[in-house]
């Protein structure tokens, strides 16, 4: 778990976690970032005050803070930390201080982590899902891209992840950057261009483009087992925005025999995150500003 400088979302966090089943069977090492300085200090420390109420709850089976003294930044304190988790324990299940869980949320990550071990085909599980109509659906099913509202891997695989958005943007010809792109239904290819030009540090870009150059794939619930409640104008790297309700009462029952690729699925995130024409027009200026730069 990563944590910075929210303390009431990191409540409602900690709240929906502990009410998950097999919450007190859990291993929790939450990552406590630094403040940038004085008018960042009150708001840490109100953080991990609430991290030590969780220590002292119960509600978990193990709670560990991992306190930094200096701010390294989101992506370097999730990137460090979950390879500290993953050398320690060969997998792990990550959530931000702004993902709000349903009830079934850690048994559905569990139950992937085992059931997809073996599979080298899948690289990640995702809690979330883009907001799709899911009648008609499988509950599960397996795709390209990564979704990092909640998620989970193995060792294995995150020992892959690397950050060099100069080679992607040096070697990805304009058909690779296309299926990146989810066959250009969203412009995920720019936060590469914007590390690489140094406008952003981010890493949930590299970890896609990891799986991505290695075909893996991902498996996602067509109804989503997390939310993110930070999309508020608090959070470092996303703006205000609006999220479709989470029913939190959600369980885990159980994955069917088989689980595959869903080009229903697929059709619809399209469909739902395609952008307007205007949105079109202004990620073409975007586009031109930063070839400019």
């Amino acid at each position: 778990m990563f944590a910075y400088r929210r303390p009431d979302h990191l409540r409602r966090t900690l709240a929906a976690l502990a009410a998950n089943d097999g919450a007190s069977e859990t291993h929790v090492i939450l990552h406590s970032d630094g403040p940038r300085g004085a008018a960042d200090a009150a708001a840490v420390k109100a953080v991990r005050k609430v991290a030590q109420e969780a220590v002292g709850s119960g509600a978990f089976g193990d709670f560990a803070i991992v306190a930094q003294d200096r701010n390294k930044g989101l992506a370097a304190n999730i990137v460090d930390g979950v390879t500290a988790a993953m050398a320690a324990h060969g997998r792990a299940i990550v959530v931000e201080d702004d993902i709000v869980t349903a009830r079934g949320f850690l048994d559905f990550m569990r139950a992937g982590l085992d059931r997809f071990e073996g599979d080298p085909r899948v690289w990640h599980i995702s809690g979330w899902i883009y907001d799709i109509d899911p009648a008609g659906l499988p509950d599960y099913a397996l795709w390209q891209v990564m979704n990092c509202w909640g998620w989970a891997s193995w060792a294995d695989r995150w020992q892959h992840y690397r950050e060099d958005p100069q080679r992607i943007v040096r070697d990805w010809d304009r058909a690779t950057r296309r299926r990146y792109n989810l066959d250009g239904a969203h412009d995920f290819f720019c936060q590469i261009e914007d590390n690489a030009s140094g406008r952003k540090y981010t890493w949930d870009c590299f970890w896609y483009a990891a799986i991505f150059e290695a075909g893996g794939l991902c498996l996602t619930p067509t109804r989503a087992f997390a939310r993110n409640i930070g999309l508020d104008g608090t959070g470092e790297n996303c703006g205000p925005a609006d999220m479709p309700a989470l029913d939190t009462s959600r369980r885990f029952e159980s994955f069917p025999p088989e689980i595959g690729e869903c080009p229903e699925m697929v059709a619809r995130v399209k469909q739902a995150i395609a952008p307007t024409p205007g949105q079109r027009l202004r990620r073409v200026a975007r586009r031109l500003v930063r070839r400019v730069a």
